[in-house]
């Protein structure tokens, strides 16, 4: 009779040092480190692909056409909603980049829940998000969350801690697609 132990899960992380080392483990031991791998109901995945990739040709389509960052669009929807296209807010926004019905309207967007119309509606949403606000990320981040009123209401990013929280999520994440974390998934591929 053959016994096998069960299989143990982990977070992982992963940090890079400024001689470009890199460093894995489950327990960092500083806040440089960022997570690659998140275990989720004792399976893992990655924090910071954790795509699904049936997605990543229509994000690449959706950001050439936009010229938006395809990392940036990948950022809002793991932040919005994890990769669900089924996602739905107790305020009502939408799929996969969480549109609200008033902005699924103004981009066109007649079935929210439809992949493709909802990275479109959304991309191009973020695309004159980034147009107004001249390129300022961390602007259109906030009135993609918060709307453009608030964002003019109160000059800048709103006191709000959910927007605040936002920005900087979106940012850590987009962040960790650029750098480190995806080319250090990649690379184990």
């Amino acid at each position: 009779m053959l016994l096998l132990a069960p299989a143990a899960f982990a977070d992982v992380f992963v940090y890079k040092d400024q001689n470009g080392v890199m460093t894995f483990t489950n327990v960092p031991t500083h806040t440089g480190f960022r997570r690659v791998l998140k275990e989720n109901n004792g399976s893992p995945r990655s924090a910071a692909v954790s795509f699904n990739a049936s997605y990543d040709t229509l994000i690449r389509t959706v950001s050439g056409r936009h010229s938006v960052d395809a990392d940036l669009i990948r950022a809002v929807i793991k932040t919005e909603s994890d990769f669900n296209a089924a996602a739905r807010s107790n305020k009502g926004a939408m799929g996969l980049m969480q549109l609200m019905p008033e902005t699924a309207r103004l981009h066109n967007v007649t079935d929210a829940y439809n992949p493709g119309e909802n990275v479109e509606g959304g991309v191009r949403h973020l695309r004159m998000l980034l147009d107004r606000y001249q390129g300022n990320l961390e602007l259109s981040l906030a009135a993609y969350n918060a709307g453009s009123a608030a964002v003019v209401k109160h000059q800048g990013i709103p006191p709000f801690a959910e927007t605040q929280e936002y920005v900087r999520r979106v940012l850590r994440i987009y962040d960790s697609y650029r750098g480190d974390g995806l080319q250090a998934i990649n690379a184990l591929r």
